[in-house]
C-alpha cells in the first residue's frame, strides 16, 4: 500500500483559493493533504471548500489574533484520533498543530513560530535579538517532547513549515543570513537535535545533497525567479519509518503561495 502526503504553506486559503493555482490541491493525488498559514476559519469558507467531498477535514484556528496562523488537513481515511494544537496550554491558541493518529503512524502538521522582529536599542539600534525566538524554541522543545511520548505507540510522521533552513545547503545565501532568524545557530541546533533522536529528513534522505533545493522564496525580492530560497518546510518521519520511505520531493513547480508543496510517498 503506498500513502502519498502533501504539506503547503498556503499563504492564506482564501487567497489562494481563487488561484488557478488551487486546482493542484485534487489534481496531486494525496491521501493526506496538510495546510499551514490558512489565516482562516472553516466557518469563513465555502462548504466544498472547508470540507470539501470525499475528504476528512481538521482545523486548527488562531483566536489571539484573527486573520493569522492557521492549519487544516484534510484525508481520505478518518483519523482514530484528533487533537488540536499541544496539550500544554501556553503553547495554545494560535493555531499552529494538529495531531492525527492513523493506523500506522502518528501525524502531525505543524506551522512553527518565526523569529518575529528583530529588537532594538535605546538608540533604535539593532540588537541581533529576535523578540519571538524564546517562544519559538520554546514551542519547538514541547513539542519534542509530546511528539516522543505519542512515539511510544506508533511511528512518527511530522511535516509543516518549521521556519529553520537546517544546514548551509538549505538556504542559497547562508553567509549574509548567519545572524538572521531562520538560519540562527540556536534554531538550526534544534533540528540537529531533532535528528539526533531519530527523526529523518525525508527530502534528504532520498535526495542526499542536492543544491538549489528550495521550498519558500521572498515575494519582495522577486527571488522564486532567480531561486534565491530557503528550504523551510520538510516532512520528517520518525527512525521506525525508515523502510517506508518510498519518495520525498518538492513540488517547486506548483505556485500560487510563497511556498511550494513538499511531498512524500510512504509504502507499507
Amino acid at each position: 500500500m503506498r500513502q502519498t502526503l502533501v504539506s503547503w504553506n498556503v499563504n492564506g486559503l482564501r487567497a489562494i483559493s481563487a488561484k488557478e493555482e488551487w486546482r493542484w490541491f485534487q489534481e496531486s493525488g494525496a491521501d493526506v493533504f496538510a495546510l499551514q498559514e490558512t489565516k482562516a476559519t472553516p466557518e469563513q469558507l465555502a462548504p466544498e471548500l472547508a470540507r470539501p467531498e470525499g475528504w476528512h477535514s481538521e482545523w486548527a484556528s488562531s483566536v489571539v489574533k484573527k486573520g493569522y496562523s492557521g492549519v487544516a488537513v484534510f484525508s481520505r481515511q478518518a483519523p482514530l484520533f484528533v487533537r488540536h494544537e499541544l496539550p500544554e496550554t501556553e503553547w495554545q491558541g494560535e493555531g499552529r498543530l494538529l495531531h492525527l493518529e492513523f493506523e500506522r503512524f502518528h501525524f502531525f502538521n505543524g506551522y512553527f513560530p518565526n523569529g518575529g522582529a528583530e529588537e532594538l536599542d535605546e538608540n533604535g539600534k539593532p540588537t541581533g535579538r529576535f523578540k519571538r525566538v524564546p517562544y519559538k524554541m520554546g514551542y519547538f522543545d514541547a513539542f519534542v517532547r509530546y511528539a516522543e511520548e505519542c512515539r511510544k505507540s506508533k511511528p512518527i510522521v511530522v511535516c509543516g513549515d518549521f521556519n529553520i533552513a537546517h544546514r548551509e545547503i538549505d538556504l542559497a545565501r547562508p553567509k549574509q543570513n548567519v545572524k538572521n532568524t531562520g538560519f540562527l545557530p540556536e534554531e538550526r541546533a534544534f533540528l540537529d537535535r531533532f535528528v539526533s533522536l531519530g527523526y529523518i529528513d525525508t527530502f534528504r534522505l532520498c535526495h542526499g545533497d542536492e543544491p538549489g533545493c528550495y521550498s519558500w522564496w521572498s515575494y519582495k525580492t522577486r527571488a522564486r525567479e532567480k531561486n534565491i530560497g530557503w528550504r523551510i518546510d520538510y516532512f520528517f518521519v520518525s527512525e521506525e519509518l525508515r523502510p517506508n520511505v518510498a519518495d520525498a520531493w518538492i513540488a517547486a513547480d506548483v505556485r500560487g503561495s510563497d511556498h511550494c508543496p513538499v511531498c512524500l510517498c510512504l509504502e507499507f
